[in-house]
């Protein structure tokens, strides 16, 4: 049975692309030796869905003992009776030469309705594009794409291939392959690259131009995104270099069967974790024991530039709501905050997640994938409150923390993780957060939280006597900056009254408008300013 109908909206929203006429591009000739041979074509079972996967080297097959693309072992995640998988990567290629060379389009005679397409491509689109740079001494390849996800062209005579060509940008390339996947009634899943080996002051490399514009392709097309660098990264960075190393015999790219392993069972993490999608309706026993990626879908930040110093939001939603992007109108403070600093001189990396409290935000793994891009100098604001006062133990978010600021805690056996767990206080949690920023000579603030739209006798509600006033008693204690954001954001609402405050909300009484988000944000830059000779003041504007 073909999978389809989850599909047709997102099908009918990509036709914008799909539906201007795609010019058929010519299979152009590659050297002998200039990548793999073209891989063989399994019999696929025409009564099933299939998952194709279109991409270079670190996806391909290979015959190496110490080289393995992770398209490979992909296929054992899934039950063979259920699905076919169905690996069309070919090594050397770029988005550009996939294209060119022939292989998208007798991958694209294979698709039929209902089936998936794995787009992976990136490592080799930053190569040369008719010609190596001076004192290189590698052979020619001329398959780079031109930077970015514009519509610019390039006309060149192939110096390899020896014909004419036209050559696009990455993004181009990419928009292509998703449309002609539409096209088919099928359904593409854009994943950003691999991460290589390397390694700078103790960090993976997590970023790229090619993993951002590949995300920005597939937002704008509507179709389902995987971050596989950063999954994959969040791996390697609690290995370590030395036992990641094992993981790549030959280069900082390929993987050895082990290698391919971890990031097979990344991308099978990556779909598990779609939103919408049936892939647990496919998965094998090996399949279906990988835990899913459920963070891909908030879209969290990293230091855009990880030479600058960042300062790092952590909090719920009335920092960061959603995916950041102001689902239903409503925006956190963080969002806008970053517009008051200069961009030049630090980065602002909103890791807040709705929904959690001071506990979830560190039990759910948040804080640890926060503080693993962390590094000396940079800067931490924290900011909960919210929803510390729910259950400690229920079948619905298990998120409440003890009140106060003590050392009491509370084992319990948590209804929704399944998982023994035991729970401490609000300020037990924020001194945590602190002291770990600290050991990584990270500057921590801490903030009380912003008052929910609830008047009493004329004047806002606040919270100095419970969540307000723990937050600064623990600053207080702990001998760091404290911006009473609940007071002061309460005193310009008293001041600006009932009516003008409504248009600042975007719900009942807790999530701000994009507007009330600005206010808030302006509130705690104002408040930065007033601290003492504090070093987060020279960044900014």
């Amino acid at each position: 049975m073909h999978v389809f109908s989850w599909l047709t909206a997102l099908a009918l929203g990509f036709s914008a692309f799909a539906g201007h006429a795609q010019p058929t591009m010519p299979a152009l000739p590659l050297p002998d030796g200039a990548a793999t041979a073209e891989p063989s074509r399994e019999r696929l079972r025409s009564d099933l869905a299939t998952v194709f996967i279109a991409g270079d080297s670190t996806a391909a097959p290979s015959s190496s003992p110490t080289q393995q693309g992770w398209g490979a072992p992909f296929a054992a995640y899934f039950d063979p009776a259920k699905i076919n998988v169905a690996n069309r990567a070919r090594g050397g290629r770029s988005s550009r030469t996939f294209i060119s060379d022939g292989s998208w389009d007798r991958l694209l005679a294979e698709v039929k309705p209902g089936d998936f397409v794995l787009i992976q491509f990136g490592h080799n689109d930053g190569g040369a594009i008719n010609e190596e740079p001076p004192g290189s001494t590698r052979p020619l390849r001329a398959r780079g794409s031109l930077p970015g996800l514009g519509e610019e062209t390039a006309e060149i005579d192939n110096a390899v291939t020896k014909q004419p060509e036209v050559v696009h940008t990455y993004g181009w390339y990419l928009r292509k392959i998703a449309a002609d996947v539409k096209a088919r009634q099928a359904q593409p899943v854009v994943l950003s690259l691999t991460a290589r080996n390397e390694w700078r002051d103790g960090k993976v490399e997590r970023g790229g131009d090619h993993r951002k514009w590949a995300r920005d392709v597939a937002k704008a097309a509507g179709v389902p995104f995987i971050d596989l660098r950063r999954i994959i990264a969040d791996q390697y960075q609690p290995m370590g270099e030395a036992k990641v190393k094992t993981l790549f015999a030959q280069d900082s790219t390929h993987t050895n069967p082990e290698g391919a392993e971890l990031n097979a069972a990344a991308v099978v993490a990556g779909l598990k974790g779609m939103r919408q999608g049936p892939w647990s309706d496919f998965l094998s026993a090996k399949g279906a024991a990988v835990v899913a990626d459920s963070i891909g879908w908030l879209n969290l930040p990293e230091p855009a530039k990880p030479a600058l110093p960042s300062l790092f939001l952590i909090g719920d939603s009335t920092v960061r709501n959603g995916a950041g992007e102001g689902a239903n109108g409503e925006w956190g403070w963080g969002h806008p905050i970053a517009d008051h600093f200069d961009s030049s001189k630090i980065n602002v990396v909103n890791r807040a997640v709705g929904g959690l409290s001071s506990r979830t935000f560190l039990t759910q793994g948040h804080w640890v994938r926060a503080l693993t891009l962390m590094m000396p100098g940079d800067f931490v604001i924290m900011q909960f409150g919210h929803n510390d006062n729910g259950p400690l133990n229920d079948t619905s978010r298990a998120r409440g923390t003890i009140k106060g600021v003590g050392e009491e805690s509370e084992t319990i056996d948590n209804l929704l993780t399944k998982q023994r767990e035991t729970v401490h206080s609000y300020g037990w949690y924020l001194r945590h957060y602190i002291r770990e920023a600290r050991a990584r000579g990270v500057t921590p603030i801490v903030c009380s939280l912003v008052p929910r739209k609830t008047w009493k006798d004329g004047r806002i509600v606040r919270s100095a006597d419970s969540y307000a006033g723990w937050a600064q008693q623990i600053a207080e204690e702990e001998g760091v900056a404290f911006i009473d954001l609940n007071e002061r954001v309460a005193q310009r609402y008293d001041a600006l009254g009932e009516e003008k405050v409504n248009t600042l909300f975007a719900d009942a009484h807790t999530h701000t408008s994009r507007a009330g988000a600005g206010l808030n944000a302006a509130v705690v830059v104002e408040a930065l300013r007033a601290l003492p000779d504090h070093p987060l003041s020279d960044f900014l504007r």
